[in-house]
């Protein structure tokens, strides 16, 4: 399969730079016809089914943007924060990269450009490719006089995606949070999540659709592009996930009521489909609907056409980039032809894409879950 199959034309400004307010924001929703394809984000208690289960990601994006000064000369280094590998010392991107070379000495700096009393950094070797950490992918390491964590909130900028075409705001640090965020470790946010209010939620537990939280910290893989010419020789960054027990139960339960596993982002659905994954592997099982394990891992899965679905039946999730891994994942799931035309359905109607843009909502193609009829009557035979 070619990367360039997922190819699309995106004019400029359909590129979203701000938010809108939350909860308001446009929805097309893939598997209706005609106006009511056309939704809100408010919308969904009536769009979701009694039963369903809406499954959530609570990482929380850290302000992993940093700024310094070169010691001597004091010319200025963007780091952002990539992976942590010891108490003091983060794998970091460093812009200009040429300017931060082992052994180059950095002060750094608040949001007025004054030097932080006592926190310094030093440039580091990074193992060699083959070892942990190592390999030529751009970053660098970092080791800070003191550990770094503790200073982040009052220095430490917004790391908005690099096609958001301004310097972040403080509106930012709200904006690109979601409401229910609760486990720091990410450097982008679970956009799709970024849409819901308590209201929302709220209303949908009132449409008897519940809702259950997984924690994926999303690095810097989900911005990776891809370069190679055929899909499958593109390798994923790995993440950090956990899946709580409660999470794991409320998806047997649901999927023992006949409900739908609704997926909020496509993190949510890498981690429900990278652990049964891995469970079903372990277990020599065939693909197929597997319970998902609780616990903690990592993950490097890559989901592209032909990836058998085991957990998630609809995906609520933004619109994404060309040749990405996102929309290969959503193409995946819901199928390449209705996707692309879906997308293109959006471009004319005026949507906004990405991180702070619009959203779709779409069943998986090939889906066996049983309807709302036929669950609720289902569920009144065993009741009986």
């Amino acid at each position: 399969m070619l990367t360039a199959d997922f190819d699309f034309e995106l004019p400029a400004d359909r590129i979203a730079q701000h938010p809108a307010p939350r909860g308001d924001s446009r929805l097309l929703v893939v598997d209706r016809d005609g106006a009511e394809r056309h939704r809100r984000v408010a919308d969904l208690p009536s769009l979701l089914r009694a039963g369903d289960l809406l499954v959530l990601n609570d990482t929380r994006v850290i302000p992993a943007r940093l700024f310094a000064r070169r010691r001597p000369g004091g010319g200025r280094v963007e780091l952002l924060l990539v992976d942590k590998v010891g108490q003091r010392e983060w794998d970091v991107l460093a812009k200009p990269g040429r300017k931060a070379r082992p052994g180059t000495l950095l002060d750094l700096v608040d949001a007025a450009g004054a030097p932080v009393p006592g926190l310094e950094a030093e440039m580091i070797d990074r193992p060699a490719a083959g070892d942990a950490g190592g390999g030529d992918d751009g970053r660098k390491r970092v080791r800070f006089s003191q550990d770094v964590e503790p200073h982040l909130e009052a220095i430490g900028h917004v790391p908005l995606p690099p096609y958001v075409k301004r310097p972040d705001e403080a509106a930012d640090r709200s904006a690109y949070q979601t409401v229910y965020a609760r486990h720091p470790g990410a450097v982008a946010a679970p956009t799709a999540g970024l849409h819901f209010t308590h209201d929302l939620l709220q209303r949908l537990r009132g449409a008897g659709v519940g809702s259950a939280m997984v924690t994926l910290h999303v690095g810097i893989g989900t911005f990776k592009p891809v370069t190679a010419p055929l899909v499958h020789e593109h390798v994923m960054e790995r993440e950090r996930y956990a899946v709580p027990a409660a999470t794991a139960d409320a998806i047997a339960e649901t999927r023992r009521r006949g409900g739908r596993v609704v997926a909020v982002g496509t993190t949510v659905v890498r981690t429900l489909e990278g652990a049964a994954a891995a469970a079903a592997v372990e277990a020599g099982e065939a693909p197929a609907p597997v319970p998902v394990p609780e616990g903690a891992g990592s993950t490097s899965l890559f989901i592209y056409p032909g990836f058998r679905f085991r957990v998630v039946d609809a995906l609520l999730t933004n619109f994404h980039l060309p040749r990405s891994t996102l929309l290969m994942l959503v193409c995946a799931f819901a199928g390449r032809e209705r996707v692309l035309a879906a997308y293109a359905e959006a471009v004319r109607e005026g949507y906004r894409f990405y991180s702070y843009g619009d959203a779709m909502l779409v069943e998986r193609a090939g889906s066996q879950v049983r309807s709302a009829g036929r669950a609720s009557r289902a569920a009144r035979r065993t009741a009986g």
